[in-house]
């Protein structure tokens, strides 16, 4: 059978913040190793046999750096489709099995979220063989991690009567998140697995019992794509017809209906990284079960995990704690308190504030800027641009700008007059004046801009032509 995966890349990670922002989600992020869980998530269906590339369902902000962090691991995605908001795991499901469908119709599917930890990658690939085992008997297959602990962060899978051929059970029952009490006697019946959000079947029979069980759902996911367009190397959701589309996960808007469910037990070093916790856990720890990462002295400290993104952290004789370093916050935190992270996120949303959106540093497809200093009248930025790329032709009606080359090369057109620009050089952009800069050389473009205006909002752009296509 014809193997397709489906990365399902729409989350944000707010339990992560201040690392994970809406702009720069978690499955981005470098968290666990030097690549992000995205192009972990990817290159761990390496070796796996009948596979073909992935298809991507993601956010429509993230649509550059997906592209961007597939072509850095040699992967050509066989298609980045966007979500004009977020419908949750079923729509995201439906859309890819449409897609798939026109092309195979003897297609089936692993979905697998883009932020997930699998360090036993032979296992992983294990499950997946026989859980085709059972979707070859017709069941639609989720994979039921072992649990090692009484966990009340996850809903939970009891296992039913086993089925021939294969190691796969079918689904007894499916069980919201715990108390304490039911999943430590979860823990000790042996017969309950812990939800991964992870699943394998059949798209011609996913597709027929979500008309059975959703068709609402499936209608309006078929719109969507019989509206969308596709845009550079995107598919492009149509916007009206999604938002009809009602939002539901895959477990309640079919497996817990189907009779058709069946579970894989499966022991693969598997975590979501739903919290800073989980980082400590799976992090290689020193003598007093510290984990560190970046510049970071410690002196008397125990069971903490210490991230320095940008500058060096220092800690004294502290014990349990979490304490995440960004150039623009930090923070400190219990263990204990890990899940309480979102609260930040959401104060910062009610106070108008930026923080739980952005980083300092933004990325953009043609490359990247980052604030540097603010006052009264005036910003001041770094700028890199991308060999090859270009920023849209634009003008700003509250603002001029001055940029100086600190290496590179930059080409600026003001008011349809192009000059060259090289290391030292310097240009002034009046308010209102039509301007456009790209970099036609072989090295990243870096330039320092000096805004000043009356407004120095990034919505005051007019843009005029864009090769990204953006509004």
């Amino acid at each position: 059978m014809p193997l397709y995966p489906v990365i399902l890349s729409g989350g944000s990670g707010t339990r992560l913040w201040p690392l994970s922002r809406a702009a720069l989600p978690k499955q981005l992020l470098p968290l666990a190793s030097e690549r992000t869980m995205l192009q972990e998530t990817v290159i761990r269906l390496g070796g796996m046999v009948d596979i073909g590339p992935p298809l991507v369902v993601c956010n429509n902000d993230h649509r550059f750096l997906i592209a961007e962090q597939m072509r850095e691991i040699g992967v050509e995605p066989l298609g980045i489709f966007l979500e004009p908001m977020g419908r949750n795991t079923a729509p995201a499901a439906a859309v890819a099995a449409l897609t798939l469908l026109k092309r195979d119709p003897d297609a089936v599917m692993l979905l697998l979220p883009a932020d997930h930890l699998i360090n036993d990658v032979p296992a992983f690939h294990a499950a997946v063989a026989e859980g085709l085992k059972a979707v070859a008997l017709g069941r639609l297959v989720t994979f039921g991690i072992v649990p090692d602990s009484p966990h009340t962060g996850y809903g939970y899978i009891q296992r039913g009567d086993a089925l021939a051929g294969t190691t796969a059970r079918q689904v007894a029952r499916f069980v919201e998140k715990p108390d304490a009490a039911t999943a430590q006697r979860f823990l000790a019946s042996g017969d309950h697995f812990w939800n991964s959000g992870m699943f394998l079947f059949s798209a011609r029979q996913f597709v027929e019992e979500l008309e059975q069980y959703r068709p609402d759902m499936l209608a309006a996911c078929r719109r969507a794509l019989e509206g969308g367009e596709h845009d550079l190397d995107f598919c492009r959701l149509d916007k009206a017809a999604f938002a009809d589309c009602p939002s539901d996960s895959i477990d309640y808007a079919l497996m817990e209906r189907t009779p058709n469910a069946a579970v894989v037990p499966a022991e693969i070093g598997w975590n979501d990284i739903g919290a800073w916790s989980a980082l400590w856990d799976v992090g290689l720890k020193d003598a007093d079960d510290n984990v560190v990462r970046g510049d970071v002295y410690l002196d008397g400290v125990k069971g903490s995990y210490v991230r320095a993104e940008s500058r060096m952290v220092a800690a004294l004789g502290v014990e349990n704690l979490l304490i995440v370093e960004t150039p623009d916050a930090v923070l400190v935190a219990d263990q204990s308190k890990a899940q309480d992270v979102k609260k930040v996120v959401d104060y910062l949303k009610k106070a108008g504030r930026s923080e739980h959106e952005f980083h300092t540093r933004v990325f953009r497809p043609w490359g990247w800027y980052e604030g540097i200093d603010m006052g009264e009248r005036f910003q001041v930025k770094r700028i890199m641009v991308k060999p090859g790329h270009k920023l849209s032709l634009q003008m700003h009606h509250h603002r001029a700008e001055h940029w100086v080359v600190v290496s590179g090369t930059a080409r600026v057109t003001r008011d349809g007059v192009e000059e060259l620009l090289t290391e030292n050089q310097s240009t002034y952009i009046p308010l209102g004046t039509t301007h456009r800069l790209e970099n036609p050389g072989k090295v990243a473009l870096h330039l320092i801009e000096v805004q000043s205006g009356s407004y120095l909002g990034e919505d005051d752009i007019v843009r005029f032509e864009d090769v990204y296509k953006r509004g």
